[in-house]
Protein backbone atom coordinates (compact mmCIF):
# COMPACT_ATOMS: atom_id res chain seq x y z
CA UNK A 1 0.00 0.00 0.00
CA UNK A 2 1.10 3.48 -0.53
CA UNK A 3 2.03 5.11 2.89
CA UNK A 4 2.12 8.57 0.83
CA UNK A 5 -1.79 8.06 0.31
CA UNK A 6 -2.28 7.52 4.05
CA UNK A 7 0.26 9.84 5.18
CA UNK A 8 -1.75 12.44 3.71
CA UNK A 9 -5.27 11.27 4.23
CA UNK A 10 -4.18 11.21 8.36
CA UNK A 11 -2.41 14.46 8.10
CA UNK A 12 -4.85 17.26 9.55
CA UNK A 13 -5.48 20.25 6.84
CA UNK A 14 -4.28 23.55 8.04
CA UNK A 15 -7.67 24.91 6.90
CA UNK A 16 -9.71 22.02 8.68
CA UNK A 17 -11.60 24.71 11.13
CA UNK A 18 -14.32 22.03 11.53
CA UNK A 19 -15.55 21.12 14.80
CA UNK A 20 -13.50 18.19 16.69
CA UNK A 21 -10.39 18.12 14.28
CA UNK A 22 -8.36 15.88 16.54
CA UNK A 23 -10.96 13.63 17.29
CA UNK A 24 -11.80 12.87 14.03
CA UNK A 25 -8.43 12.20 13.09
CA UNK A 26 -7.49 10.28 15.87
CA UNK A 27 -10.28 7.87 14.87
CA UNK A 28 -8.72 7.73 11.04
CA UNK A 29 -5.61 6.59 12.74
CA UNK A 30 -7.20 4.18 14.46
CA UNK A 31 -8.90 2.84 11.41
CA UNK A 32 -5.44 3.14 9.60
CA UNK A 33 -4.05 0.68 12.21
CA UNK A 34 -6.81 -1.49 12.21
CA UNK A 35 -6.09 -2.06 8.37
CA UNK A 36 -8.92 0.30 6.50
CA UNK A 37 -7.56 0.84 2.91
CA UNK A 38 -6.93 4.15 1.71
CA UNK A 39 -10.19 4.52 -0.16
CA UNK A 40 -11.89 3.26 3.08
CA UNK A 41 -9.99 6.32 5.10
CA UNK A 42 -10.86 8.75 2.04
CA UNK A 43 -14.95 7.99 3.29
CA UNK A 44 -14.93 7.97 6.46
CA UNK A 45 -12.72 11.63 6.99
CA UNK A 46 -15.22 13.11 4.46
CA UNK A 47 -18.18 11.51 6.15
CA UNK A 48 -16.92 12.77 9.98
CA UNK A 49 -16.32 15.78 8.62
CA UNK A 50 -20.08 16.52 7.38
CA UNK A 51 -21.34 14.45 10.88
CA UNK A 52 -18.66 16.92 12.89
CA UNK A 53 -20.50 20.05 11.54
CA UNK A 54 -24.13 18.83 12.77
CA UNK A 55 -23.13 17.64 16.28
CA UNK A 56 -23.15 20.69 19.09
CA UNK A 57 -20.05 22.03 21.62
CA UNK A 58 -22.14 18.94 23.82
CA UNK A 59 -21.58 15.74 21.65
CA UNK A 60 -19.06 14.50 24.19
CA UNK A 61 -22.35 13.79 26.83
CA UNK A 62 -23.37 11.25 24.65
CA UNK A 63 -24.99 11.14 21.18
CA UNK A 64 -28.41 8.76 20.80
CA UNK A 65 -29.28 7.19 17.57
CA UNK A 66 -32.28 9.64 17.28
CA UNK A 67 -30.04 12.35 17.55
CA UNK A 68 -27.89 10.48 14.54
CA UNK A 69 -30.72 9.26 12.84
CA UNK A 70 -32.01 13.28 12.73
CA UNK A 71 -28.47 14.30 10.97
CA UNK A 72 -29.14 11.45 8.44
CA UNK A 73 -32.59 12.68 7.54
CA UNK A 74 -31.02 16.04 6.71
CA UNK A 75 -28.43 14.59 4.87
CA UNK A 76 -31.19 12.74 2.55
CA UNK A 77 -32.87 15.83 2.74
CA UNK A 78 -30.11 18.16 0.78
CA UNK A 79 -28.82 14.60 -1.19
CA UNK A 80 -31.24 12.65 -1.53
CA UNK A 81 -29.33 10.01 -1.66
CA UNK A 82 -30.30 7.25 0.44
CA UNK A 83 -26.51 5.65 0.80
CA UNK A 84 -25.68 9.32 2.14
CA UNK A 85 -27.69 9.33 4.56
CA UNK A 86 -27.36 5.39 5.97
CA UNK A 87 -23.36 5.90 5.98
CA UNK A 88 -24.11 9.03 8.73
CA UNK A 89 -25.08 5.88 10.79
CA UNK A 90 -22.51 3.25 9.59
CA UNK A 91 -19.50 5.71 9.89
CA UNK A 92 -20.84 8.21 12.89
CA UNK A 93 -21.99 5.55 15.14
CA UNK A 94 -18.30 3.57 15.32
CA UNK A 95 -16.83 6.98 15.55
CA UNK A 96 -18.60 7.97 18.66
CA UNK A 97 -18.13 4.57 20.25
CA UNK A 98 -14.49 4.98 19.55
CA UNK A 99 -14.61 8.49 21.58
CA UNK A 100 -17.11 7.28 24.40
CA UNK A 101 -19.61 9.59 23.18
CA UNK A 102 -22.31 6.55 22.47
CA UNK A 103 -25.40 6.79 24.12
CA UNK A 104 -26.63 3.47 23.84
CA UNK A 105 -30.46 3.07 23.26
CA UNK A 106 -32.87 2.93 26.48
CA UNK A 107 -32.68 -1.32 27.95
CA UNK A 108 -36.11 -2.08 27.74
CA UNK A 109 -35.50 -5.28 28.60
CA UNK A 110 -35.62 -5.10 32.21
CA UNK A 111 -33.44 -8.56 33.52
CA UNK A 112 -30.55 -7.37 31.71
CA UNK A 113 -28.84 -5.99 34.67
CA UNK A 114 -29.29 -9.18 36.51
CA UNK A 115 -27.86 -11.59 33.69
CA UNK A 116 -24.86 -9.42 33.40
CA UNK A 117 -24.08 -9.90 36.59
CA UNK A 118 -24.34 -13.72 36.43
CA UNK A 119 -22.04 -13.66 33.14
CA UNK A 120 -19.59 -11.31 35.05
CA UNK A 121 -19.89 -14.09 38.24
CA UNK A 122 -19.88 -16.80 35.28
CA UNK A 123 -16.37 -15.49 34.25
CA UNK A 124 -14.85 -14.24 36.89
CA UNK A 125 -15.37 -16.42 39.96
CA UNK A 126 -16.64 -19.69 38.42
CA UNK A 127 -13.89 -19.54 35.62
CA UNK A 128 -16.09 -21.02 32.64
CA UNK A 129 -14.44 -20.93 29.47
CA UNK A 130 -15.41 -18.13 27.29
CA UNK A 131 -17.65 -20.98 24.67
CA UNK A 132 -19.34 -21.41 28.03
CA UNK A 133 -20.58 -18.03 29.22
CA UNK A 134 -21.20 -16.95 25.68
CA UNK A 135 -23.96 -20.25 25.06
CA UNK A 136 -25.13 -20.15 28.79
CA UNK A 137 -25.89 -16.20 28.74
CA UNK A 138 -27.58 -16.51 25.04
CA UNK A 139 -29.71 -19.70 27.10
CA UNK A 140 -30.44 -17.65 29.57
CA UNK A 141 -31.45 -14.26 28.20
CA UNK A 142 -33.92 -16.13 26.13
CA UNK A 143 -35.95 -17.22 28.83
CA UNK A 144 -35.49 -14.22 30.94
CA UNK A 145 -36.96 -12.38 27.93
CA UNK A 146 -39.92 -14.51 27.68
CA UNK A 147 -40.47 -14.07 31.31
CA UNK A 148 -40.51 -10.90 31.17
CA UNK A 149 -43.53 -10.67 28.39
CA UNK A 150 -45.50 -11.74 31.28
CA UNK A 151 -45.08 -8.49 33.09
CA UNK A 152 -44.35 -9.95 36.54
CA UNK A 153 -40.85 -9.44 38.82
CA UNK A 154 -38.35 -12.42 38.72
CA UNK A 155 -38.99 -13.26 42.96
CA UNK A 156 -42.88 -14.23 41.21
CA UNK A 157 -41.11 -16.88 38.90
CA UNK A 158 -42.64 -20.35 39.76
CA UNK A 159 -42.02 -24.03 38.22
CA UNK A 160 -44.90 -23.84 36.69
CA UNK A 161 -43.65 -21.09 34.56
CA UNK A 162 -40.54 -22.54 33.94
CA UNK A 163 -42.58 -25.75 32.51
CA UNK A 164 -44.78 -23.43 30.50
CA UNK A 165 -41.61 -22.33 28.90
CA UNK A 166 -40.15 -25.36 27.64
CA UNK A 167 -43.99 -26.26 26.69
CA UNK A 168 -44.59 -23.60 24.35
CA UNK A 169 -40.78 -22.81 23.30
CA UNK A 170 -39.01 -26.37 22.70
CA UNK A 171 -42.01 -28.64 21.75
CA UNK A 172 -41.54 -29.25 18.43
CA UNK A 173 -38.23 -27.37 17.47
CA UNK A 174 -35.10 -28.12 20.62
CA UNK A 175 -33.49 -31.68 20.16
CA UNK A 176 -33.64 -33.45 23.20
CA UNK A 177 -29.41 -32.52 23.45
CA UNK A 178 -30.81 -28.63 23.74
CA UNK A 179 -33.51 -29.11 26.10
CA UNK A 180 -31.04 -30.67 28.59
CA UNK A 181 -28.68 -27.71 27.88
CA UNK A 182 -30.88 -25.26 28.35
CA UNK A 183 -32.22 -26.83 31.60
CA UNK A 184 -28.86 -27.27 32.85
CA UNK A 185 -28.14 -23.67 32.07
CA UNK A 186 -31.25 -22.25 33.79
CA UNK A 187 -31.02 -24.00 36.83
CA UNK A 188 -27.32 -22.44 37.11
CA UNK A 189 -29.03 -19.10 36.98
CA UNK A 190 -31.44 -20.21 39.42
CA UNK A 191 -29.53 -21.28 41.81
CA UNK A 192 -27.31 -18.18 42.00
CA UNK A 193 -30.21 -16.01 41.58
CA UNK A 194 -31.76 -17.55 44.48
CA UNK A 195 -28.61 -16.70 46.78
CA UNK A 196 -29.04 -13.43 46.33
CA UNK A 197 -32.60 -12.91 47.00
CA UNK A 198 -34.01 -12.76 43.43
CA UNK A 199 -36.31 -15.46 43.12
CA UNK A 200 -37.17 -17.91 45.40
CA UNK A 201 -34.57 -21.06 46.52
CA UNK A 202 -36.75 -24.12 45.06
CA UNK A 203 -36.54 -22.86 41.87
CA UNK A 204 -33.51 -24.35 40.98
CA UNK A 205 -34.49 -27.89 42.09
CA UNK A 206 -38.02 -28.12 40.43
CA UNK A 207 -35.88 -28.34 36.97
CA UNK A 208 -35.27 -31.72 35.57
CA UNK A 209 -33.24 -31.93 32.27
CA UNK A 210 -33.78 -34.69 30.40
CA UNK A 211 -31.09 -37.76 30.86
CA UNK A 212 -28.76 -38.42 27.65
CA UNK A 213 -27.25 -41.43 27.02
CA UNK A 214 -23.19 -41.42 25.86
CA UNK A 215 -23.65 -44.04 23.23
CA UNK A 216 -27.10 -43.29 21.71
CA UNK A 217 -25.59 -41.98 18.66
CA UNK A 218 -23.61 -42.47 16.00
CA UNK A 219 -20.46 -39.66 15.92
CA UNK A 220 -21.58 -37.45 12.65
CA UNK A 221 -18.11 -37.72 10.53
CA UNK A 222 -18.86 -36.90 7.08
CA UNK A 223 -16.55 -39.80 4.81
CA UNK A 224 -13.12 -38.74 4.31
CA UNK A 225 -13.51 -38.51 0.65
CA UNK A 226 -15.69 -35.58 1.43
CA UNK A 227 -13.03 -33.80 3.53
CA UNK A 228 -10.68 -34.59 0.53
CA UNK A 229 -13.04 -32.82 -1.86
CA UNK A 230 -13.08 -29.54 0.72
CA UNK A 231 -9.68 -29.27 0.89
CA UNK A 232 -9.04 -30.14 -2.90
CA UNK A 233 -11.96 -27.05 -3.74
CA UNK A 234 -9.77 -24.44 -1.75
CA UNK A 235 -6.86 -24.96 -3.17
CA UNK A 236 -6.69 -21.91 -5.06
CA UNK A 237 -4.78 -18.28 -5.37
CA UNK A 238 -7.84 -16.80 -4.00
CA UNK A 239 -6.88 -15.25 -0.41
CA UNK A 240 -9.98 -16.49 1.13
CA UNK A 241 -9.35 -20.01 -0.05
CA UNK A 242 -5.75 -19.80 1.18
CA UNK A 243 -7.16 -18.88 4.72
CA UNK A 244 -9.68 -21.55 4.69
CA UNK A 245 -7.86 -24.01 3.38
CA UNK A 246 -5.34 -23.69 6.40
CA UNK A 247 -8.02 -23.72 8.91
CA UNK A 248 -9.73 -26.58 7.31
CA UNK A 249 -6.42 -28.82 7.32
CA UNK A 250 -5.92 -28.13 11.44
CA UNK A 251 -9.65 -29.18 11.67
CA UNK A 252 -8.95 -32.40 9.88
CA UNK A 253 -5.63 -33.19 10.30
CA UNK A 254 -5.49 -32.63 14.09
CA UNK A 255 -9.12 -32.95 15.23
CA UNK A 256 -8.85 -29.52 16.58
CA UNK A 257 -12.06 -27.83 17.75
CA UNK A 258 -13.30 -24.75 16.60
CA UNK A 259 -12.14 -22.42 19.63
CA UNK A 260 -8.74 -24.09 19.26
CA UNK A 261 -8.18 -23.03 15.83
CA UNK A 262 -9.52 -19.88 16.41
CA UNK A 263 -7.16 -19.13 19.65
CA UNK A 264 -4.22 -20.56 17.99
CA UNK A 265 -1.37 -18.11 18.01
CA UNK A 266 1.96 -17.83 15.95
CA UNK A 267 3.89 -18.28 18.48
CA UNK A 268 2.70 -21.58 18.71
CA UNK A 269 3.81 -23.15 15.53
CA UNK A 270 7.88 -24.06 15.80
CA UNK A 271 9.12 -23.50 12.10
CA UNK A 272 12.54 -24.71 12.82
CA UNK A 273 11.99 -27.93 15.54
CA UNK A 274 8.31 -28.58 12.92
CA UNK A 275 5.92 -28.52 15.85
CA UNK A 276 2.65 -27.27 16.66
CA UNK A 277 1.92 -26.32 20.37
CA UNK A 278 -2.37 -26.71 20.92
CA UNK A 279 -4.07 -25.81 24.03
CA UNK A 280 -6.39 -27.78 24.37
CA UNK A 281 -9.12 -26.39 25.84
CA UNK A 282 -10.89 -29.50 27.51
CA UNK A 283 -7.60 -30.43 28.98
CA UNK A 284 -6.69 -27.24 29.44
CA UNK A 285 -3.00 -28.24 29.19
CA UNK A 286 -0.83 -27.73 25.95
CA UNK A 287 0.13 -30.41 24.03
CA UNK A 288 2.74 -30.93 20.94
CA UNK A 289 2.28 -32.08 18.02
CA UNK A 290 4.24 -32.97 14.60
CA UNK A 291 3.87 -29.77 12.34
CA UNK A 292 2.30 -31.71 9.14
CA UNK A 293 4.05 -31.12 5.72
CA UNK A 294 0.52 -30.30 4.13
CA UNK A 295 -0.68 -28.18 7.61
CA UNK A 296 3.08 -26.41 7.68
CA UNK A 297 2.61 -25.34 3.76
CA UNK A 298 -1.14 -24.11 4.14
CA UNK A 299 -0.23 -22.29 7.55
CA UNK A 300 3.21 -20.62 5.59
CA UNK A 301 1.21 -19.80 2.51
CA UNK A 302 -1.97 -17.71 4.41
CA UNK A 303 1.11 -16.46 6.94
CA UNK A 304 3.48 -15.40 4.13
CA UNK A 305 0.95 -13.69 1.08
CA UNK A 306 -2.82 -13.01 2.48
CA UNK A 307 -2.78 -12.73 6.61
CA UNK A 308 -2.48 -8.92 7.60
CA UNK A 309 0.31 -7.04 8.98
CA UNK A 310 -1.10 -6.91 12.51
CA UNK A 311 -0.03 -6.54 16.08
CA UNK A 312 -2.61 -9.57 16.97
CA UNK A 313 -0.69 -12.88 18.16
CA UNK A 314 -3.85 -14.98 16.68
CA UNK A 315 -2.95 -16.75 13.40
CA UNK A 316 -6.32 -16.19 11.70
CA UNK A 317 -7.69 -13.17 11.30
CA UNK A 318 -10.73 -11.19 9.45
CA UNK A 319 -10.21 -11.18 5.55
CA UNK A 320 -11.22 -7.42 6.12
CA UNK A 321 -11.10 -4.20 8.65
CA UNK A 322 -11.12 -4.27 11.50
CA UNK A 323 -8.41 -6.94 11.30
CA UNK A 324 -9.59 -8.57 14.31
CA UNK A 325 -9.34 -12.57 15.20
CA UNK A 326 -11.77 -14.86 13.84
CA UNK A 327 -13.95 -16.34 16.85
CA UNK A 328 -14.82 -19.84 16.86
CA UNK A 329 -18.82 -18.90 14.90
CA UNK A 330 -16.38 -17.55 12.35
CA UNK A 331 -14.34 -21.00 12.00
CA UNK A 332 -17.87 -22.59 11.80
CA UNK A 333 -18.73 -20.71 8.78
CA UNK A 334 -15.45 -21.73 7.08
CA UNK A 335 -16.42 -25.82 6.95
CA UNK A 336 -19.88 -24.80 7.14
CA UNK A 337 -19.72 -23.00 3.70
CA UNK A 338 -17.92 -25.45 1.76
CA UNK A 339 -20.68 -28.47 3.31
CA UNK A 340 -22.96 -26.59 1.70
CA UNK A 341 -21.05 -25.56 -1.55
CA UNK A 342 -20.47 -28.82 -2.42
CA UNK A 343 -23.76 -30.43 -1.61
CA UNK A 344 -22.24 -32.82 1.31
CA UNK A 345 -24.84 -34.33 3.18
CA UNK A 346 -24.17 -34.36 6.94
CA UNK A 347 -26.12 -34.12 10.30
CA UNK A 348 -23.97 -31.25 10.94
CA UNK A 349 -21.37 -28.79 8.86
CA UNK A 350 -19.48 -27.40 11.04
CA UNK A 351 -15.77 -27.62 12.48
CA UNK A 352 -16.84 -30.06 15.03
CA UNK A 353 -17.95 -32.43 12.13
CA UNK A 354 -14.16 -32.58 10.42
CA UNK A 355 -12.92 -33.39 14.21
CA UNK A 356 -14.94 -36.38 13.69
CA UNK A 357 -13.93 -37.21 10.29
CA UNK A 358 -10.49 -36.99 11.99
CA UNK A 359 -11.14 -39.76 14.64
CA UNK A 360 -13.19 -41.74 12.01
CA UNK A 361 -10.23 -41.96 9.81
CA UNK A 362 -7.62 -42.72 12.78
CA UNK A 363 -9.79 -45.44 13.80
CA UNK A 364 -9.93 -46.90 10.30
CA UNK A 365 -6.38 -46.95 10.16
CA UNK A 366 -5.54 -48.76 13.33
CA UNK A 367 -5.04 -46.66 15.88
CA UNK A 368 -6.53 -47.89 19.49
CA UNK A 369 -9.19 -45.55 21.69
CA UNK A 370 -6.68 -44.63 23.42
CA UNK A 371 -4.17 -42.95 21.32
CA UNK A 372 -7.36 -41.27 19.29
CA UNK A 373 -8.35 -39.10 22.56
CA UNK A 374 -4.73 -38.20 23.30
CA UNK A 375 -4.91 -37.20 19.44
CA UNK A 376 -8.09 -35.45 19.87
CA UNK A 377 -7.17 -33.83 23.17
CA UNK A 378 -10.03 -35.80 25.43
CA UNK A 379 -9.47 -35.77 28.93
CA UNK A 380 -10.91 -39.69 29.78
CA UNK A 381 -11.20 -43.01 27.44
CA UNK A 382 -14.94 -42.37 27.78
CA UNK A 383 -15.17 -39.63 25.91
CA UNK A 384 -13.84 -41.72 22.79
CA UNK A 385 -15.75 -44.76 23.00
CA UNK A 386 -18.56 -43.84 21.11
CA UNK A 387 -16.21 -44.17 17.77
CA UNK A 388 -15.91 -47.96 18.88
CA UNK A 389 -19.44 -48.21 17.28
CA UNK A 390 -18.13 -47.13 14.08
CA UNK A 391 -15.34 -49.62 13.85
CA UNK A 392 -17.21 -52.26 11.41
CA UNK A 393 -14.15 -54.91 11.28
CA UNK A 394 -14.05 -55.02 15.20
CA UNK A 395 -17.72 -55.64 15.23
CA UNK A 396 -17.73 -58.19 12.76
CA UNK A 397 -14.99 -60.04 14.85
CA UNK A 398 -17.32 -59.90 17.91
CA UNK A 399 -20.25 -60.65 15.81
CA UNK A 400 -18.50 -63.84 13.97
CA UNK A 401 -17.20 -65.19 17.52
CA UNK A 402 -17.73 -68.72 17.99
CA UNK A 403 -19.30 -69.25 21.89
CA UNK A 404 -19.00 -73.24 21.42
CA UNK A 405 -19.90 -75.19 23.77
CA UNK A 406 -21.41 -72.45 26.06
CA UNK A 407 -25.55 -72.88 24.99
Amino acid sequence: MDQTIYSILLTVPHRDDAPFTDERYRYLRHCAEAGATAASLKIKRNELLRIAAYLGPNASDGIDIEALQRIATERLRLTGAVTAARRVVDIGRPWLRFLGWWREPTVVFQYQSQLDQYVTWMRNERGFTPSTVEQWSRMIGRFLRWYDQTNRQLRDLQPADVDAYFVTQATGRWSRVSVASTASALRGFLRYAAKRGMCTDRLAASICRPRLYREESLPYAPDWCDVQRMLAEAETDNPRDIRDRAILLLLAVYGMRSGEVAALRLDQIDWSGGTLRLFRLKRRQPQIYPLVLSAAEALARYIDTVRPLSSCPEVFLCMHAPRRPLKAGSIYDVANRRFVALGIDAAHRGGHALRHACASRLLAEGLSIKEIGDHLGHRSAASTSVYAKVNMQALREVGAFDLGGLQ
